[in-house]
């Protein structure tokens, strides 16, 4: 079950995947969330893998060759499913296994890891896809819970710090270096799990968008324990 008290209106649950793709979003509605309650082994298909590396793409052709227990072979299908109707919807899924993500320490006051509260950005009209099968899910932070970070008055000083040029260029040097795409949340905020074996998704910042993008994390990761995610 999500909890959706902090932001009931910003996210819409279906229950099948041809409403998560064609319901339209509008107004604050930027993610909508296909509920499950999944069966199967996932993490039996994560202890099969030998990971020598902080993140793996698990391709199809190496998932179908796993010795599996019947839970295990359920998990699988369940993948393999998940991976064909995201194809046939047009989209580019991909399982990715993982231990860590790479940390950001480029910036000190200013982190623009995957860790930090962001939006994805596009330049043409795409929704965010994801499903969290094994490990800890991502989570949603409610806009009107976010502050950009951009316009937090110490940070931007900082930032007009690293910028090389005149005042005229400096939205531009921040939007080309991505740090318009983060957030901080607000005092008391509620971020939103994300929740294991439900598929979502997520507004994209892109020309054509008519809600606001759907902030979020990735989550820090227990110690030892390998997630399993979908994205696209």
């Amino acid at each position: 079950m999500i909890n959706l008290s902090a932001a009931e209106n910003q996210i819409h649950c279906v229950t099948n995947f041809q409403d998560l793709v064609s319901m339209p979003l509008h107004g604050v509605m930027n993610a909508i969330c296909w509920t499950r309650k999944l069966p199967g082994d996932f993490g039996e298909i994560v202890e099969k893998i030998t990971l020598n590396e902080n993140i793996a793409v698990l391709d199809e052709e190496e998932l179908r060759e796993l010795q599996l227990s019947e839970q295990g072979q359920l998990a699988r299908e369940i993948l393999l499913n998940d991976l064909d109707l995201l194809k046939a919807h047009g989209a580019s899924p991909i399982l990715n296994l993982i231990k860590c993500y790479e940390r950001d320490d480029d910036y000190p006051f200013f982190a623009t890891d995957v860790y930090s509260f962001h939006v994805d950005r596009s330049p043409v009209p795409v929704d965010t896809f994801l499903c969290t099968y094994y490990g800890e899910p991502s989570e949603i932070l409610p806009n009107a819970q976010a502050i950009q970070k951009v316009l937090i008055p110490e940070i931007r000083d900082e930032l007009k710090k690293l910028y090389p040029g005149s005042g005229e260029g400096f939205e531009s040097f921040l939007s080309e270096h991505f740090f318009d795409l983060h957030y901080r949340a607000k005092p008391a905020a509620r971020p939103v799990s994300l929740g294991l074996g439900n598929l979502w998704r997520l507004a994209v910042d892109h020309p054509e968008s008519q809600v606001l993008p759907c902030v979020h994390r990735a989550p820090t990761e227990k110690n030892g324990q390998i997630r399993l995610l979908m994205i696209c």
